[in-house]
């Protein structure tokens, strides 16, 4: 079977595990270090491949970086100091790559042009097009929607007051990268909050950012200065390390230096509330944001309902969540999310979904059989398989795994405490 990894069921699980850096985090921290005055030096950086395309795009603007391990050193250009690429940006399959980078690039002396990988050059792009329109910024897109942007940067960007039709980061940091450009106040309002890492790494950059409630209030033209950073373990990474000791008999897992950012705490306030013996220890905030230890052991589970809100706020948890659903006792509903991408393995294992028009329900007390399961290149759906394959009858074959480096290195870490 192509690109298959063979995951076994899990006797026990314990030890401490220290994971790699939040993916959100490591590319604002890279981004901003690279319009800053000095050398900012970073630890713990993603692994993931998407942050070091990142790295990539940026040394095609001119910036120097250097990498050693998940140490990076980022020789920042300033505000003014970014080159003319000598060909096309390629941000591979990164949304928070080409998002951000449109936003900083619309306010360039110089023409560009950002392409990616398949998956992402289906993704509609008018969540950003339109802000950055209305900011003055000229933008060619594939059909007027779609990847490649061509982007013909215009250094008087104005500031605009933006209300976010949706619940998106990415749109956000956008608009606020793009505002670091512009002479006076650019201003984002939220109706529900979303994950603030952009603004917290801003300010610790020396932006002069403001929030009140959900609006966000950035004045352009700041000096930002470069700085010394740690990189909190990512907490949907951890969602599957946590899922996993939940699941298996006897757990008992410690994930160190876990962010603990209060715009991604659904996830621990949905677990604790269904039941998980979860502990929070050694709380502390670092560069901005709250980092902590986890602690988790394999717990009875009630289940629950994930509302439309909720959905949105866990997406990428979501298929994990799913896999806890099937073993709590109540089982698991899922509002306004149907066709999860998860379900259809689920299926292969024996497990009962129900679609409805409302969403998607997966009933408890279930058990999970062995089963050839298929990714599809989804290593979301691939970790979450592996976690489900710890408390089958038998051996799982997980198929189309290998192009992801990140479910490679979640078996690898798995190894490390799985018996």
């Amino acid at each position: 079977m192509l690109n298959a990894v063979t995951v076994y069921p899990a006797r026990s699980l314990s030890g401490s595990i220290t994971l790699p850096g939040d993916e959100s985090i490591s590319h604002c921290y890279a981004m901003i270090a690279s319009l800053a005055d000095g050398v900012s030096k970073i630890r713990n950086f993603s692994t993931y491949s998407d942050c070091h395309a990142t790295l990539n795009v940026l040394r095609a603007l001119g910036v120097r970086i250097e990498e050693n391990g998940t140490e990076v050193a980022i020789h920042g250009a300033g505000l003014e100091g970014l080159s003319a690429p000598a060909a096309d940006l390629d941000a591979e399959n990164s949304t928070w790559t080409i998002r951000i980078l449109a936003g900083i690039l619309a306010a360039q002396p110089f023409r560009s042009r950002i392409a990616g990988g398949a998956p992402v050059s289906r993704l509609s792009m008018d969540r950003i097009l339109q802000p950055l329109a209305l900011m003055g910024a000229e933008i060619e897109a594939f059909e007027g929607r779609y990847l490649p942007l061509t982007i013909h940067g215009n250094p008087e960007l104005h500031p605009i007051d933006y209300h976010l039709p949706a619940l998106s980061a990415q749109t956000k940091a956008c608009i606020l990268f793009a505002g670091l450009f512009c002479e006076g106040a650019t201003v984002v309002r939220e109706t529900v909050r979303s994950r603030d890492h952009a603004e917290r790494a801003l300010r610790e950059f020396g932006a002069d950012l403001a929030i009140e409630r959900r609006v966000i209030t950035l004045h352009g033209r700041p000096h930002l200065v470069a700085r010394e950073l740690v990189c909190p373990s990512g907490l949907s990474y951890a969602a599957f390390f946590m899922a996993a000791a939940l699941l298996v008999p006897g757990a008992d897992v410690y994930l160190k230096g876990v962010g603990l950012n209060p715009t991604r705490s659904a996830l621990l306030d949905f677990l604790v509330g269904a039941g998980a013996d979860l502990r929070i220890e050694s709380v502390a905030q670092v560069n901005g944001e709250l980092i902590g230890d986890l602690r988790i052991r394999h717990s009875s589970l009630r289940g629950g309902v994930v509302d439309k809100d909720l959905c949105a706020s866990l997406i990428d948890e979501l298929p994990v969540l799913a896999v806890l659903g099937a073993a709590s006792v109540e089982g698991i509903t899922f509002h306004h999310a149907r066709a999860l991408r998860v379900t259809q393995n689920l299926r292969s294992m024996g497990i009962l979904v129900e679609e409805t028009a409302e969403g998607t329900r997966i009933p408890g007390k279930q058990s999970f059989r062995a089963a050839n399961l298929d990714s599809q290149g989804d290593e979301r759906v691939a970790m979450a398989c592996a976690v489900a394959a710890l408390a089958a009858d038998g051996p799982c074959t997980i198929a189309h795994t290998g192009a992801s480096a990140q479910f490679a290195e979640f078996v690898s870490i798995l190894h490390q405490v799985a018996e």
